[in-house]
C-alpha cells in the first residue's frame, strides 16, 4: 500500500453542548487548515473563526499551515469564556471572606 492513498485523520470541535469528532482521509502533506476545511466543520459550525482560533495536534498547540501525519487528531479550540488568572482571583477573594468560604477541619 502506497502512501498516495492518502491520510486518516480526525478533526474535533467541543461544541457547547456536544463533541463533534470527523473522521476523513486527506492526501499527504496537507495541512491543518486544509484539513479543517475538507472537514466541513466550518459549515456545521459557523461560529468558528479560523482567523482567531486557536487549534493543535493531540493537544499541543499547532498552526493552520503545520502538516498533518498519517492518524493526527486535528483540534479546534473553542475561546475561554473567563480570563483563568481573573476566574482565580475572584475564588481566592470569595475564601477571604468570613463565613462565604468552605469549612476546614
Amino acid at each position: 500500500m502506497t502512501r498516495e492513498a492518502g491520510w486518516r485523520v480526525e478533526v474535533a470541535y467541543a461544541a457547547p453542548s456536544h463533541q463533534e469528532v470527523i473522521e476523513l482521509t486527506v492526501r499527504s502533506g496537507a495541512t491543518v487548515g486544509q484539513v479543517i476545511r475538507e472537514s466541513g466543520l466550518l459549515e456545521r459550525f459557523p461560529e468558528i473563526d479560523l482567523a482567531r482560533s486557536r487549534v493543535g495536534i493531540f493537544g499541543e498547540l499547532a498552526s493552520l499551515r503545520d502538516p498533518v501525519h498519517d492518524g493526527d487528531r486535528v483540534e479546534v479550540y473553542r475561546p475561554l469564556l473567563a480570563d483563568p488568572k481573573e476566574a482565580r482571583r475572584r475564588r481566592a477573594e470569595r475564601r477571604a471572606k468570613p463565613g462565604t468560604g468552605r469549612k476546614r477541619d
